[in-house]
């Protein structure tokens, strides 16, 4: 068991610095730093307090539209570049397991994705923080009551969004091990996510229907396909609401992208396991 951890310990960190050397990774990261930072171009305007909502939703959409690209992209680079330079051909054999291989594929693209999100949510809480400021001192009687922004809310909003990044990691791996092709592993992991964050209207639609052939079928999609419409917190963090965010909630959060990740995983290794490299 400990040297099953080694192993997959270090697939993981050379997975890691591989993933750091990309460059989409590097374009990717200056693009969204950049449209980011250019929100605050927004101050000309006079919106009062509504443009710190307005910059948190903007950057809140950055991080998750950005780092649902870069999960996908990342973890198919970095899958079939082992098979494509025959590195995998090489490592699998050592004594590594094919699921060794892949969980290291896995937390090195995931320690990059850690990382990128945290970049971005430092940004975001010191665009706010510096944003904020300024109209404290602008419109003192608005903001009587001291700051808005809890600022540790954004990070919990990049916690939860890095914790649906596993889930899409996992499942592009699990795709890619059955796919030959970067191309279609990326466009079937884009269809995918579609499918996952629009879930929810499956399961509104289950409800109405009367047909139990349907609704078994729906009802079948909804435990196949996760639903990432429950990492979309952002409404419940930042500011001020009646029911704010538990952390009982966080905790199934991390347990629910925590099961489909190693299903999809699992799934992944017994396709891998009978694919010729």
């Amino acid at each position: 068991m400990i040297n099953s951890l080694q192993r997959i310990h270090w697939i993981a960190a050379n997975t890691f610095l591989e993933a750091v050397r990309q460059k989409f990774f590097h374009a990717l990261l200056l693009l969204s730093l950049a449209l980011l930072g250019s929100s605050v171009f927004f101050q000309q305007f006079n919106f009062g307090s509504n443009e710190l909502k307005f910059l948190t939703d903007f950057g809140f959409a950055a991080i998750l539209f950005f780092g649902s690209i870069l999960s996908i992209v990342l973890s198919t680079q970095l899958f079939f570049n082992e098979l494509e330079d025959r590195t995998a051909l090489t490592l699998l054999a050592k004594p590594v397991h094919k699921l060794e291989f892949l969980a290291g594929k896995f937390f090195g693209a995931y320690a990059l994705m850690f990382c990128f999100t945290f970049a971005l949510s430092l940004l975001l809480a010191v665009l706010l923080f510096w944003r904020e400021t300024i109209l404290i001192s602008q419109l003192a009687d608005g903001l009587a009551d001291g700051r808005l922004i809890r600022y540790g809310d954004v990070f919990v909003f990049g916690l939860v969004q890095w914790l649906k990044f596993a889930v899409i990691s996992a499942m592009t791996l699990f795709i890619g091990s059955f796919a030959q092709t970067n191309l279609f592993t990326i466009v079937v992991s884009f269809f995918a996510l579609i499918i996952c964050q629009l879930q929810y209207i499956a399961r509104e639609a289950y409800v109405g229907i009367e047909s139990s052939l349907a609704r078994g079928i729906l009802h079948l999609l909804g435990w196949i396909f996760p639903n990432f419409q429950i990492f979309n917190l952002g409404e419940q963090l930042v500011y001020p609401v009646e029911q704010p965010l538990a952390l009982s909630t966080l905790a199934w959060l991390a347990a629910y992208a925590g099961s489909y990740s190693l299903a999809f995983l699992l799934l992944a290794q017994l396709n891998f396991r009978n694919r010729e490299l």
